[in-house]
């Protein structure tokens, strides 16, 4: 059964464009998935080939809210992010923010670039009351990201996470309220 696919809006940054995923998208996806440095940090297994990097665009990114970041100079696909529901609290108008980000494009400030424009296009156009975001304690680059952009830390939940290789892990928690994003975005 194909799930149905979520059209995203195209936005913008200073050096980023983010846009909807295509089919025509794998070679780039699969440049950057394929490393073993990426992909682990946020729970998922190297893409082992162009094919899968197709069937991850197809049947996961194009039927969630997943943008490609593209960078402007070069035209190249260096990342993805995207929202999903947040499954901690169904009630209210919050989601879960998720990136992940090519080796190659590390240390230059893209994925807070993005992920403040994310913030913005969260709470301005789709009117959320929290945004969330979860990340591994090792992920020392994601957590960072998730500081520069404000997020409060909430706590840690232990073995909340299975891995891609079966694995558990801690889920480290943070959020961003409505009013903590009105105060720092405004």
């Amino acid at each position: 059964m194909l799930k149905k696919r979520i059209r995203v809006p195209r936005l913008e940054t200073e050096r980023l464009i983010l846009r909807e995923w295509t089919p025509a998208d794998a070679e780039d996806l699969y440049e950057y998935a394929r490393d073993p440095d990426v992909g682990p940090h946020a729970g998922w297994k190297p893409h082992e080939d162009v094919r899968e990097s197709r069937k991850i665009i197809d049947e996961l990114f194009r039927s969630n809210e997943t943008w490609a970041l593209v960078e402007k100079e070069s035209g190249r696909i260096v990342g993805s992010i995207g929202l999903e529901q947040d499954k901690y609290r169904p009630e209210i108008r919050s989601r879960e923010m998720g990136y992940s980000l090519g080796k190659a494009y590390w240390g230059r400030g893209y994925m807070t670039e993005a992920a403040k424009r994310l913030i913005h296009y969260a709470f301005e156009e789709l009117k959320l009351e929290v945004l969330m975001i979860r990340t591994g304690d090792a992920n020392l680059r994601s957590r960072r990201v998730i500081d520069k952009c404000g997020f409060t830390y909430e706590g840690t939940l232990r073995r909340a996470y299975r891995l891609y290789d079966g694995r558990l892990r801690e889920v480290r928690c943070y959020s961003m309220l409505r009013e903590e994003f009105e105060e720092l975005y405004r």
